[in-house]
């Protein structure tokens, strides 16, 4: 039995410019593999038309995420867990821009605004979102960034903003105890890299003062939300510097 390959069918937007037909997926493929992936180049592509906005939510972020953090990606996909494909973009995202706070509300120790920008280098860390996991959870396997450093914000201080997300978050241990604990959903915000409803994990108390001692923070100062799809975004007051070498000796 010969078997049938998957047509997507093109969706034009008012805009599109490709109405007499697109060029071949291999070839496209080829294209941005020789780009390396190129973040900035695969966004521009999404917004020409939704057929080439839907490629890209299904190969080209795909292809990104792998080629940026290979050994992540791996882990995420191990054990049979898996990142739904549309979800490749959200990912891809969380990747290289961390969000600010553009609103100055989301967390308690900001209340100015911080513009979101792109960061050009990232790590993320298995054992840095261990820290931030309460001792029942701890099974739970999270990647978190390094703090993206905002100095000299007022009366605010130095703020450190980090986002990660959870390996199979579904079936977390994290999840169980947000519901169990009747934590509330943000009223107004959505998760900056999938547009869905927040988790804030300081009203169950679910944050260890772990997490300060990591993130070099002045205690109880760090809080962060996750989404239902299983990304986080923090934030903390970062120590001054001499304090922060003193209490390493």
């Amino acid at each position: 039995m010969e078997l049938v390959v998957k047509r997507y069918r093109c969706t034009h937007s008012a805009s599109c410019v490709c109405l007499k037909g697109h060029i071949s997926e291999d070839a496209m493929y080829l294209v941005f593999e020789h780009m390396k992936w190129n973040p900035k180049m695969i966004a521009i592509f999404s917004s020409v038309c939704k057929w080439f906005d839907e490629f890209a939510k299904r190969v080209l972020w795909k292809e990104f995420c792998h080629a940026r953090a290979p050994k992540m990606m791996k882990d995420l996909h191990s054990d049979g867990s898996h990142i739904v494909d549309g979800n490749w973009k959200a990912l891809g995202k969380l990747l290289i821009y961390c969000s600010g706070c553009p609103r100055g509300d989301l967390f308690s120790n900001i209340h100015v605004p911080i513009p979101g920008h792109f960061v050009y280098r990232t790590r993320f860390s298995r054992t840095l979102g261990k820290s931030l996991l309460p001792p029942q959870c701890r099974t739970d396997v999270l990647y978190v960034s390094e703090s993206c450093e905002h100095l000299d914000q007022g009366e605010e201080g130095d703020l450190g903003l980090f986002r990660g997300i959870f390996k199979s978050f579904a079936g977390s241990n994290m999840k169980k105890m947000l519901i169990e604990r009747q934590a509330n959903f943000h009223p107004n915000e959505m998760c900056p890299y999938c547009k869905i409803k927040l988790w804030h994990l300081m009203q169950p108390n679910m944050i260890p003062s772990s997490a300060s001692v990591r993130l070099d923070a002045d205690d109880d100062s760090v809080e962060y939300y996750v989404c239902l799809n299983g990304h986080i975004i923090g934030s903390c007051t970062l120590m001054p510097y001499s304090d922060s070498e003193d209490k390493e000796e």
